[in-house]
């Protein structure tokens, strides 16, 4: 009986660490992929970066919704 416990134990402790190691192992992936995001191009920089701009693909847009 004693070494049914044991035996259950051994597994539960070894789900266990496999599935925190995996989680330690997803969110290291994912904090190395987030810092290394390079920022978009602005292309030449006369454009203002603040506010609503129409561009070329949501006009497509807009014109392909009208009824």
């Amino acid at each position: 009986m004693a070494q049914t416990k044991i035996t259950r134990l051994n597994r539960r402790n070894f789900l266990l660490a496999v599935g925190a190691g995996g989680a330690a192992t997803v969110a290291a992936i994912a904090a190395k992929t987030a810092s290394q995001a390079q920022p978009a191009a602005t292309g030449t920089g006369k454009r203002s970066t603040r506010g609503y701009s129409a561009s070329e693909h949501i006009n497509n847009y807009y014109r392909t919704t009208k009824v």
